[in-house]
């Protein structure tokens, strides 16, 4: 018998550099609205989600990039219904001169109709948009493993 039966995840928390720049960027990229916000010197933090639904948390406070070379977060993940939403969100990200890993919306697995982009916040902090299916079946852009897994 399973202790949690209705075991689902939460909230992701994330440190970045300059919260500032971060709320912005994923207000503009994820349609985020502040649930909650923290001002105090030394001590800035959001809450973002949708409605009441809690999804990110950003505490600021790190300094640097992020590190693909330690133990950690590998990469964030958001799941959008159609590869057109991909396409839409992708666009915003150009205008915000965000750094992409492969060109466009690829595909998760060689032929695979599941899709999306991979691309960094502005801490490098990698994150992924996907849909389940709409992924023209191509090449994918990494053999042996899920294109999500390294990057």
């Amino acid at each position: 018998m399973s202790k949690a039966k209705n075991l689902q995840t939460g909230h992701i928390g994330l440190n970045v550099t300059d919260l500032d720049r971060s709320l912005a960027f994923y207000r503009e990229v994820f349609d985020f609205e502040v649930l909650a916000e923290g001002k105090d010197e030394g001590r800035r933090w959001a809450f973002l989600g949708r409605g009441s639904r809690l999804l990110v948390t950003l505490w600021q406070q790190s300094e640097g990039t992020f590190s693909t070379t330690l133990p950690g977060l590998h990469h964030l993940s958001f799941q959008v219904d159609t590869v057109e939403e991909v396409r839409a969100i992708e666009e915003v990200l150009r205008t915000l001169g965000a750094e992409f890993t492969y060109d466009g919306v690829v595909p998760h697995g060689e032929s695979g109709n599941s899709g999306g982009i991979f691309f960094s916040d502005p801490d490098g902090i990698r994150l992924e948009i996907y849909a389940p299916t709409g992924a023209d079946p191509a090449d994918a852009p990494t053999s042996g493993a899920p294109t999500c897994g390294f990057f």
